[in-house]
């Protein structure tokens, strides 16, 4: 057992705690960071990794919701509020992991938008950003090309130009599991609840059994939030056998393609008056997806079927052309479940891409609290939202978890800047090693580069073709919670989605977590 598990688990056996969050998603994991930072006890435990579910299967946007504004002015504040978070991920909390990135809608003769249309929005979205990024424009059929090389030009009439952000959304997961514990939480990946512990029927506590090493142990807590994503109504019937579904689930695939030339934007292919394909560049690749389907299978299977690779595949077409579409680039297939609140009598079938996707707090008779739905962009004031609820359960005032001074998370920085620093101080280190470390840790770089003082091999690429490097794998075991080889390869490093976890890869990482365990 690595000493970071031990000395969580050694935390979890000690005394009642105020609250203990089930669950390390993007919602978990917000909830938890903002009952540290307001003072209270508190615990999160997971069954898999952090963010192993949907949290690391999202399209690594934050963003405000162009799409939104043809819902109506009732949609307005709703992206006022998402700019409002986007800049402030981007611009002083996490600037070294959310970074800012142009899109481009495209506009094709017989498409679902006008040049007009298109144009009146992304001023106004510019407006409801305060113009922090300049103000949105049409753009000719020509300048387009110039942002993305691969744009499909036939029938083209040119393209609306507009701002988000995007991130690693594994590692802005693993980064806020930071924050949450160095203002205090306990933290506990691969731990399973098998029970809720009961007084008559008030919930008072969970029960554990430690994936790692099969061990059983219980927690008390005054509290308990169910933050289980797809499997919040499991919890739900642990708390009442009788309790009715509250959720149904949507799938999103998403395909990873390998790609020469670089993109200047990203592209939003509306695909009908509702729907929208994004083409991002990410990690040195394009990113395609995603889909939105109703989902009834179990939430441990998700994945990306082959019908999903040709949706994906045929609604990018749409904008981009056949060459950059080309099957034997895909690197990464994923997928994720997308959790969307169920009306009284709804059956949970049916199409999803007109639900509503918004976040709802319930409590049950047991008093357990809990959150379905949610997304990114958003995800600390839904954290504080949830921790508000808490703080009726407690009795107390905890509605300003995020008031004051700016909650930034660890290794905050501008990435240009640990990148100039780092090439100072090690200028034998690969450039796209540097500029890799300085857009994945920030200033924790030097806590991932001190690893290797004592065994210099740990500068070595993880993968000839990847700017990863062994010394990440040391730190994810180290400070990040990673006790089996995906939690590693897949969400603290970009081995997998690269796809470069070949077998001699996946073997060398198995045996230096060993090694650090033993």
């Amino acid at each position: 057992m690595s000493e970071q598990r031990a000395r969580a688990r050694e935390a979890l056996g000690h005394g009642t705690f105020d609250l203990v969050v089930i669950g390390g998603g993007a919602l978990g994991i917000a909830t938890t960071w903002a009952a540290a930072r307001s003072g209270l006890r508190v615990a999160l435990v997971e069954a898999g990794d952090f963010a192993g579910a949907t949290s690391s299967a999202s399209s690594k946007l934050v963003h405000g919701g162009l799409r939104y504004l043809a819902m109506g002015p009732g949609a307005v504040p709703m992206v006022r509020e998402n700019h409002a978070e986007r800049r402030a991920l981007g611009d002083r909390l996490a600037p070294h992991l959310v970074r800012p990135l142009p899109f481009l809608v495209p506009v094709y003769r017989g498409g679902p938008h006008s040049r007009s249309v298109l144009g009146a929005g992304v001023v106004l979205y510019s407006a409801l950003s305060g113009f922090g990024d300049g103000v949105g424009k049409v753009l000719s059929a020509r300048r387009a090309v110039e942002h993305v090389p691969h744009l499909r030009t036939e029938g083209l009439r040119g393209a609306a130009l507009y701002h988000d952000h995007q991130m690693n959304d594994a590692r802005v997961a693993i980064t806020a599991a930071r924050a949450a514990a160095e203002a205090g939480a306990v933290l506990l990946n691969h731990v399973e609840v098998v029970a809720l512990r009961k007084r008559g029927s008030l919930v008072t506590g969970v029960e554990l059994r430690d994936r790692v090493d099969g061990g059983t142990f219980g927690v008390d807590a005054s509290v308990v939030v169910n933050a289980t994503g797809p499997w919040l109504d499991v919890l739900r019937r642990m708390e009442d056998a009788a309790a009715a579904p509250s959720i149904r689930l949507s799938k999103g695939a998403h395909l990873v393609l390998k790609t020469d030339t670089p993109w200047r934007a990203a592209m939003t292919i509306p695909v009908d008056d509702v729907r929208v394909s994004f083409a991002i560049p990410w990690e040195g690749q394009l990113l395609l997806g995603t889909t939105d389907e109703a989902y009834e299978g179990d939430p441990a299977d998700v994945r990306c079927s082959p019908a999903d690779v040709d949706q994906i595949l045929a609604e990018a077409s749409v904008g981009i052309t056949a060459e950059a579409l080309d099957r034997s680039k895909l690197a990464y297939t994923f997928a994720g479940l997308r959790v969307l609140p169920r009306a009284p009598g709804d059956s949970g079938s049916g199409d999803t891409s007109h639900a509503k996707r918004e976040t709802v707090i319930t409590s049950g008779r047991g008093g357990m609290i809990s959150v379905a739905g949610g997304k990114w962009t958003t995800f600390r004031r839904i954290g504080a939202s949830v921790l508000a609820r808490v703080g009726e359960s407690l009795g107390r005032d905890l509605s300003h978890a995020f008031d004051g001074v700016p909650a930034a998370l660890p290794g905050a920085a501008l990435p240009e800047r640990v990148t100039a620093q780092l090439g100072r101080e090690l200028p034998s280190l690969p450039d796209d090693v540097v500029r890799h470390l300085a857009t994945h840790y920030g200033t924790v770089s030097h806590e991932v580069l001190a690893l290797a003082l004592d065994d210099p091999a740990l500068l070595d690429r993880v993968h000839p073709d990847g700017p990863d490097i062994w010394a990440q794998v040391a730190h994810a075991q180290r400070y990040e919670w990673a006790t089996e080889v995906d939690d590693v390869l897949r969400r603290r490093t970009t081995v997998v989605v690269r796809g470069l976890d070949t077998p001699s890869v996946r073997e060398r990482t198995s045996r230096l977590l060993a090694k650090a365990i033993a």
